[in-house]
């Protein structure tokens, strides 16, 4: 291989670990789209998570699981329910690593 060879081989070579360090879209990897439901009946949920901002997702997104097979809904973060949710989720966490 000549000099010039190896050389364009290594700068393809850098080019492209540089290029996938940067992300192609800002924000296209959320959860949820749009601002989600203000609501859920209380009855219905059977589990809910939090996904705090990343570098994926430029927000925090509240996923409630429904029950008997019903699907997922996405909260909106802002809302009344959802803080009450996020604020219990994250006492629970709390304490769960208080006990040691």
């Amino acid at each position: 291989m000549s000099a010039k060879s190896m050389a364009i081989a290594l700068a393809v070579i850098f080019c492209a670990t540089v290029i996938q360090g940067f992300p192609i879209f800002k924000a296209g990897r959320c959860l949820c789209i749009g601002p989600g439901v203000k609501a859920v009946k209380v009855a219905d949920i059977e589990k809910a998570s939090i996904i705090y901002q990343s570098n994926y997702c430029d927000k925090i997104e509240v996923i409630i699981t429904l029950k008997a097979n019903k699907g997922q809904r996405c909260l909106n973060p802002r809302s009344k329910q959802a803080s009450l949710i996020i604020k219990q989720i994250e006492r629970k966490n709390f304490l769960k690593y208080q006990k040691v």
